[in-house]
């Protein structure tokens, strides 16, 4: 099925991300150059569709990835033409495609420029800011972009978005905790969301694994953290991949080492480490749905090919260590 121009192709895979980029040429032949904004123009020229612009927006994202920058300069005029170079989603569109063709450093440096002057113009411009905050990661400088992020944050502290990407940055720098925190305040806002659930799982986890093993204290809140967000996770989504490959992980380093003979809490309200039984019972169900989504996604049935090759090929390996342990 070929991909859609009307859904972001953020997830598209580098084949699907051309593929839809070699639509360029016949969407923009086939649509208008120019549309009036004026009331008058739908009485006479018909009504307006907003999966024309839409489809604009996409195209630009799609061919910046594949190179046909020509093509993407051409969507951003007809965006420009139709909501006029003030609008704040079309200023930080065209600030996109200026980092995308910029040759070097010096070039960003002046789109970070440009940033920064209309910002002082409007602080509240949103999408202006979350670019700027991506190109100063992009260029290497962290700590700029989490101050940023902070500053967006006291503004606009319902921002999920936000939360995730300072979450990630965290991350990058090796601070466990504060993005620990910074993910759970996303948590807040979408608490069914199961992604997040297991990306929780997942810090908690490499947080564990860096505090020196099972006779640090913050190992065993760690993992047990760990456990508890991947099984929410595939409570809420029973077909979720990450969630069973996070939990068989989890519970198989507990039982493999010290972590499960203890299951006691060691501060009130922590989350106890389940017994070796329970252990034993969550790898199980976590290693046999992973077969069986490896399994059906390989086979392409109907209603299992949403995975991707990356996480079905890790899932894969990790159900062959196994295999090789029992062989040894």
């Amino acid at each position: 099925m070929a991909p859609s121009v009307l859904y972001p192709p953020v997830q598209l895979s580098p084949a699907a991300s051309l593929e839809l980029a070699q639509t360029a040429p016949a969407v923009l032949k086939s649509s208008p150059s120019s549309v009036s904004s004026s009331p008058l123009f739908s009485l006479v020229g018909g009504s307006e569709k907003s999966e024309q612009w839409i489809q604009y927006e996409n195209l630009i994202l799609t061919c910046l990835r594949t190179g046909d920058d020509q093509s993407a300069r051409e969507c951003l005029e007809r965006l420009v033409s139709r909501f006029g170079a003030d609008n704040e989603r079309v200023q930080a569109l065209d600030g996109l495609v200026k980092e995308a063709t910029a040759k070097n450093n010096g070039e960003l440096e002046e789109v970070l420029k440009e940033y920064d002057q209309i910002l002082s113009e409007n602080d509240t411009n949103i999408p202006i800011a979350k670019r700027r905050i991506a190109l100063l990661r992009s260029m290497g400088r962290a700590s700029d972009a989490a101050s940023a992020l902070v500053q967006l944050l006291d503004f606009s502290p319902t921002d999920a978005e936000a939360w995730s990407e300072l979450s990630d940055i965290y991350l990058s720098q090796g601070l466990y905790p504060q993005a620990i925190y910074a993910i759970e305040e996303v948590l807040v806002l979408a608490p069914n969301a199961w992604n997040i659930h297991a990306r929780l799982g997942e810090l908690q986890y490499m947080a564990a694994t860096a505090s020196g093993g099972a006779a640090n204290g913050s190992y065993q809140k760690y993992m047990a953290e760990a456990i508890k967000r991947f099984s929410r996770s595939i409570e809420l989504c029973d077909d979720y991949l990450r969630g069973y490959y996070g939990l068989k992980l989890v519970s198989k380093a507990l039982l493999n080492g010290d972590g499960a003979k203890t299951s006691k809490q060691t501060e009130e309200g922590d989350f106890a480490l389940p017994d070796r039984s329970t252990l034993e019972k969550l790898h199980e169900l976590a290693t046999a749905k992973l077969a069986e989504i490896v399994r059906r996604a390989a086979a392409k049935e109907r209603g299992w090919r949403g995975y991707s090759e990356a996480e079905t090929a890790a899932a894969r390996e990790l159900l062959a260590q196994d295999t090789a342990a029992v062989q040894r």
